[in-house]
């Protein structure tokens, strides 16, 4: 099924991943087909937003049957791009570069780490998972070469923008921005800013909730 052009609210795309998380472990768990009851019982959401949400993109389950685990795991797959494979390159080699090249969700969901760059002259060249760390002053050369689809950028404040804005001349369409820098881009380049500090705030407000 084709699911592109289809205007999806961001709120229903965002819940997607964790169907897509569920149904996997219940494909480790060998089970064939699930109910949305059942399936709202695992997720703490209600069977009528799953239903909902799964609506939007037509609808995959049967009334008396529910949902089929792998044909609904490979269809969110798709909505999602995962079964696309989507070339990627970390410019970062530091802890949190190292801790993203070494996550095994990659290629599991469908990420193929292409590279790795950074300028510490004792990092270049070493490999890590696999991958050679190259000097993030040929990044340019080496996306010419080998073209990719998402960009990580895992390195310093001050050099960020910097780094997006070549990721983008060599073709890179989406950017997971560690750096906790507003990044200014063209309109057909999709920007997913993730700010740990943010989580932890909130976290504390949560803890805190019931002291106000």
């Amino acid at each position: 099924m084709n699911y592109q052009g289809r205007k999806i609210s961001l709120v229903v795309i965002r819940r997607l991943p964790r169907y897509y998380r569920y149904l996997g472990e219940l494909i480790s768990q060998d089970i064939k087909r699930i109910s949305s009851k059942d399936l709202s019982e695992k997720m703490g959401v209600t069977a009528s937003q799953i239903r909902q949400d799964l609506n939007c993109f037509g609808g995959f389950g049967q009334q008396g049957y529910g949902y089929n685990v792998e044909e609904l795991y490979y269809e969110i797959g798709c909505i999602l791009g995962l079964n696309d494979g989507h070339r990627t390159i970390i410019a970062g080699a530091g802890h949190l570069g190292h801790a993203l090249a070494n996550h095994g969700g990659f290629e599991k969901r469908g990420f193929k780490l292409i590279g790795i760059f950074d300028n510490d002259k004792s990092k270049i060249g070493t490999i890590v998972n696999g991958v050679e760390i190259r000097d993030i002053a040929k990044m340019g050369a080496f996306l010419k070469e080998n073209p990719a689809d998402i960009g990580i950028l895992a390195v310093t404040r001050d050099s960020t923008k910097e780094v997006a804005k070549e990721m983008i001349q060599h073709g890179i369409k989406g950017l997971w921005n560690f750096s906790y820098v507003d990044l200014d881009v063209p309109d057909d380049v999709v920007v997913e800013n993730v700010h740990l500090s943010d989580s932890l705030m909130t976290l504390s407000y949560r803890i805190g909730e019931g002291k106000i």
